[in-house]
């Protein structure tokens, strides 16, 4: 039988060697800590400390302001300097909490719980005041992900662990140092769910993973380990449903539409912490990676860290890098300041000597009709076309021709020989197609 996976894709180089070796390794900041409020999908938390307050370690800073909203913790203890706007990894500036390390990391008192003695309504609460968003990039809070109108009717509980992007290992470091907590995560996220299963997804370029979860899980029926074919982006959420269950949902579906649930590995390990320990999302792993960085390594970081203290942390930038970018180069987006704090969807900063893709915008030519775009596109559309619509400003024809069905993964640009920037074009014009619908 072969490994499980998906129509199209591509095989870019991977350039994980450069840190998957590499054991998490705990940071502990040394400059002020900036908390945006907006570190989620959905409504920004509301700030419930002012300036002069003294707070510890897992303390709550800010409150959900809203269904689709989480609280914040502080993640040192010290005094709070004020709420201002900071900038963010994303260029932009938001309302942010800004707090004194005093480096002495005092905290308060944490109440962990007995999963057999928790109700689901319990354990949806403690996920939710634990502060737990999807941490694979997303954001989403994970208390509303993981309360479908219809609980009884999820038969698969699928916890990403692909890591198909190129260079990042935070996943793999996790599942490979700490694989008792994902398995812990995953049997919380079961009992919210009486008749469903779940599948550990890994790739097989992850075979020491693969064998330690599956020695874990033995003796757990209810659990069982996917072995996925290297490929990207086998860790989508639809390609990931597709090869995991054989199911598929589009654009104007949820995972719940199919019977699934689907959560980050990081994600997972959250909800263990926030459940059974009591203890809310103050941390997360991050890469720091590529030729351009003197010592790639992945950190425990915790949140309100400024980022430039962990490229110093791994060495420092070399002098010739010409890019930084947050997160992986498929899906993530350049850096044009590092001055910014790490949140709880910073998976890893990614450093490069050479820039791929200014330099493909020299060399772009027209079109030739070559079809490759269509063979990797997971979304099974026609990247070249759409693209072309787009550029034009052509809304209904984008529509028409199914572009909102496109997942924005990069594959259909990485293999584009005339080096057209097909992603950015699509991308673009579904942004303006979904504010036209909201303005509906």
């Amino acid at each position: 039988m072969g490994k499980l996976t998906f129509k199209g894709g591509v095989h870019p180089y991977e350039g994980k060697e450069l840190s998957k070796n590499r054991q998490i390794e705990k940071y502990l900041p040394k400059g002020e800590m900036v908390y945006p409020l907006s570190q989620h999908i959905g409504a920004p938390s509301a700030a419930c400390v002012n300036k002069g307050d003294r707070v510890l370690v897992g303390q709550k800073i800010a409150e959900a302001n809203g269904f689709v909203s989480v609280p914040l913790h502080a993640s040192v203890s010290g005094v709070v300097k004020g709420i201002e706007k900071r900038l963010t990894a994303t260029g932009g500036m938001a309302d942010s909490i800004i707090i004194e390390n005093d480096q002495q990391y005092e905290e308060v008192e944490f109440h962990g719980a007995d999963l057999s003695a928790l109700s689901r309504e319990d354990i949806i609460s403690r996920i939710r005041e634990g502060g737990v968003v999807g941490m694979g990039g997303a954001g989403f809070p994970t208390h509303v992900k993981l309360s479908p109108k219809e609980p009884d009717k999820i038969e698969y509980v699928l916890v990403n662990g692909a890591e198909c992007e190129p260079y990042l290992t935070s996943d793999y470091r996790r599942m490979l140092e700490e694989p008792e907590k994902v398995v812990a995560g995953l049997e919380v996220i079961l009992k919210l769910f009486d008749h469903a299963k779940g599948y550990i997804c890994i790739e097989d370029n992850k075979p020491d993973c693969i064998e330690k979860m599956k020695k874990l899980i033995k003796d757990h029926p209810r659990m069982e380990v996917k072995e996925l074919m290297t490929k990207y982006p086998q860790g989508g959420e639809r390609t990931l449903i597709y090869a995991a269950t054989g199911r598929e949902i589009n654009s104007s579906m949820l995972p719940a539409d199919a019977g699934c649930v689907v959560d980050n590995i990081d994600t997972v390990v959250a909800v263990y912490k926030a459940v059974i320990l009591g203890r809310p999302v103050m941390s997360r792993i991050v890469t720091v990676t590529g030729d351009a960085i003197v010592e790639p390594r992945n950190f425990t970081v915790l949140t309100g860290t400024n980022m430039e203290e962990l490229i110093d942390a791994a060495g420092g930038l070399k002098n010739n890098t010409a890019k930084v970018i947050s997160g992986g180069p498929m899906m993530g987006f350049a850096m044009y300041d590092l001055h910014v704090p790490c949140v709880k969807t910073t998976s890893a900063f990614l450093c490069l000597e050479h820039d791929a893709v200014s330099e493909s915008k020299k060399h772009a030519t027209a079109c030739i009709n070559c079809g490759r775009c269509v063979s990797v596109c997971p979304g099974r559309v026609l990247p070249a076309r759409l693209a072309t619509l787009a550029e034009r400003g052509d809304m209904a024809g984008f529509e028409k021709m199914n572009g909102m069905e496109c997942c924005e993964c990069g594959c259909c640009s990485y293999i584009c020989p005339a080096k057209r920037p097909l992603t950015q074009s699509i991308k673009s014009m579904r942004k303006m197609v979904l504010a036209s619908r909201k303005k509906k």
